[in-house]
């Protein structure tokens, strides 16, 4: 029997039996058990056994488990149910990779698939970066990573199932659950097993993805990732994407997560004909925002938290983002890599903003793509959940620092303040 798949679904949703199971962690902890185990040699058998499988298609994934596990042991401060879930989370994620490679094996020709001029939206978080997602994913043509399919491309649906598929009913519990937890979130960013979601689940599938920075409070592991080598990442994201655009074919894809500014050279490597668009918003709005959302997802799995702490990595790593994406941007010069689109343009007139950012790569919007972002803008209002509301000097952060530490990324791509 395999063992339970503890991703925020099957821990139990009411509070007092959370506390209840925390508080006998805790007490177990002084008698020098920590459940469950966050070794990698544990969590990798578990994976093996799950999977029904050991060949894991490559080996660079295994330094950073080991770096991840370490991080999670001394840093994250994680409670009894937080061990659970993220032990749930890196199973999930080897099972699926060995799973995936298996089904390459078997279907050698899904590495024929041709992932042809996809979108990928590169902006910071909070920049507008899911609604434009979804705007492009409305297009007939284009088909959007649906969470459901990101967290599970194994088997790949069918066109005859993929509407019925029992994943999806999988997936809207697993968020509905989260919500739960925190019914802030909602309001934060949206969450449902069939909206378009970010890549940055199919990077995890090497271990090597922002994902789990936003669980857990991990500065050891940030740091190493920033500079670690991303190719064996993206390898794992495009053969995820050849495998589901193998059973529903595709014109191209709609994609985005914005730790693709940190390795731009790497993401264009394996999408050298991608139409990128780097989404542009006032700091001292995104920063505190992306620290306050984080918060909150860290704290359902942390004994304790620090938010002081959280908005200082927080604020760090986006910095090192746009500071990577305009060194990249300086070095091409005069080659327009990227369109660049503004918060507020997006959010003054978004069927306008899609028209030009078509129009910038030399193609057009079709009139049933139009009406369609027309449709869900008119019935998809910003605010459907409540507007999200934080304090940046909770978080040990101000208008004034932050406008210091990215005054070169506004000056270069005039992002205007929202003051």
């Amino acid at each position: 029997m395999s063992e339970p798949d503890v991703t925020f679904r099957d821990a139990g949703l009411h509070s007092n039996l959370l506390r209840g199971l925390n508080l006998l962690g805790a007490g177990l902890r002084p008698l020098g058990f920590e459940l469950p185990s966050l070794e990698p040699d544990s969590i990798v058998r578990a994976a093996k056994k799950r999977a029904g499988s050991d060949d894991f298609g490559g080996t660079g994934w295994e330094e950073a488990l080991e770096v991840l596990c370490l991080s999670l042991h001394l840093e994250a401060n994680l409670s009894t149910f937080g061990r659970m879930a993220l032990r749930g989370l890196l199973t999930n994620a080897l099972e699926t990779r060995l799973r995936l490679i298996r089904h390459a094996a078997d279907h050698p020709e899904v590495r024929d698939e041709s992932i042809e001029r996809p979108w990928i939206v590169v902006g910071l978080p909070r920049t507008g970066t899911t609604l434009l997602s979804l705007l492009l994913a409305l297009d007939p043509t284009v088909r959007p990573l649906l969470a459901w399919e990101a967290g599970s491309p194994v088997p790949p649906p069918d066109l005859a199932t993929h509407a019925e598929d029992p994943r999806i009913a999988a997936s809207t519990k697993q968020s509905e659950q989260l919500q739960a937890l925190n019914p802030a979130i909602r309001a934060m960013h949206p969450m449902g097993a069939t909206l378009a979601t970010e890549c940055v689940t199919l990077l995890f599938l090497d271990l090597r993805s922002l994902l789990i920075e936003t669980q857990a409070y991990v500065p050891s592991y940030g740091k190493w990732l920033q500079n670690t080598d991303m190719r064996g990442a993206y390898a794992m994201h495009r053969l995820a994407l050849q495998v589901l655009q193998s059973r529903i074919p595709t014109e191209t894809w709609s994609l985005k997560t914005p730790q693709h500014l940190w390795s731009l050279e790497a993401m264009l490597e394996f999408y050298p004909d991608a139409r990128v668009v780097w989404t542009h918003r006032d700091p001292a709005k995104v920063v505190p925002s992306t620290v306050s959302l984080n918060a909150a997802l860290q704290s359902l799995g942390a004994s304790r938290i620090d938010p002081h702490a959280i908005g200082a990595e927080w604020d760090a790593k986006l910095h090192h983002a746009v500071s990577r994406g305009v060194e990249f941007d300086r070095k091409q010069g005069d080659d327009p890599w990227c369109a660049h689109l503004l918060y507020a343009d997006l959010m003054a007139d978004p069927v306008a903003a899609v028209r030009g950012l078509y129009a910038h790569f030399g193609a057009e919007v079709s009139p049933l793509h139009e009406k369609r972002m027309q449709t869900w803008m008119r019935d998809r209002p910003q605010d459907v959940h409540g507007r999200h509301r934080y304090d940046p000097a909770d978080f040990g952060l101000s208008r004034e620092a932050i406008d210091e530490r990215y005054a070169e990324y506004r000056e270069r791509f005039g992002v205007p303040s929202e003051d």
